[in-house]
């Protein structure tokens, strides 16, 4: 099935570069384009893509974009593609509603295939920012705590292992040998456990108290 893509950059020539990258293999569709928060807001609204692909520095602020279009539940979900390796950006944009943060040093292929993901719900942060952005998240927010996965039942344990090694929910499912509805649900319990906002932020607090130890 065509993934349904708006891109949003205030950069014509990059902003017809991936859309062109996008579109060559036939994977996706992009259903419109934008240069400000605002079109971008606009757009996934009339549109209802399955990714809104935003770009964090164009006018208006992509943080406003993400907000506003995640409150509107106008796209299924949301990237973005940015040059931005700060710390507070990437926090601030996965605690907005993102579930992607990808560097637009990524080559072609490499950003169709974590698209791809991205449209099945799969969290992503580009490599090198994970561990860092862990570190902003956890000096600026207390109310997450490694000690909350104490709470996590084996089976809970299991998952969320699998899931913060970045494998999706019909591969986890898969490696269980569990349905993937039932993987949903458990990300569901998981996530109310550990206060977490998404998949990425449980996956952050995972790799944070794991990570050494896998």
């Amino acid at each position: 099935m065509t993934i349904r893509i708006i891109v949003a950059d205030d950069h014509p020539i990059y902003r017809d570069g991936v859309v062109t990258s996008l579109e060559e293999t036939g994977e996706f569709r992009v259903v419109g384009t934008a240069s400000s928060a605002e079109d971008a807001i606009r757009l996934a609204d009339h549109k209802r893509p399955d990714i809104a692909l935003l770009d964090l520095s164009m006018p208006g602020g992509g943080l406003t974009a993400v907000s506003a279009i995640a409150a509107a539940g106008s796209a299924k979900n949301i990237a973005m593609l940015t040059v931005s390796e700060e710390d507070e950006n990437v926090a601030n944009a996965l605690k907005s509603g993102a579930i992607a943060y990808i560097l637009k040093g990524v080559s072609a292929s490499e950003l169709r295939k974590i698209l791809i993901g991205v449209a099945r719900g799969e969290a992503h942060v580009s490599p090198g920012l994970a561990a860092k952005v862990l570190t902003f998240m956890s000096q600026t927010d207390q109310g997450k705590p490694a000690s909350l996965l104490q709470g996590l039942t084996k089976r809970e344990e299991d998952i969320l292992r699998l899931v913060a090694k970045g494998q999706s929910n019909k591969e986890v499912a898969r490696a269980l040998e569990l349905q993937e509805k039932t993987i949903k649900h458990y990300m569901t319990v998981i996530m109310g456990k550990l206060h977490a906002r998404n998949r990425v932020e449980a996956a952050l607090i995972a790799h944070e108290a794991w990570g050494r130890t896998d």
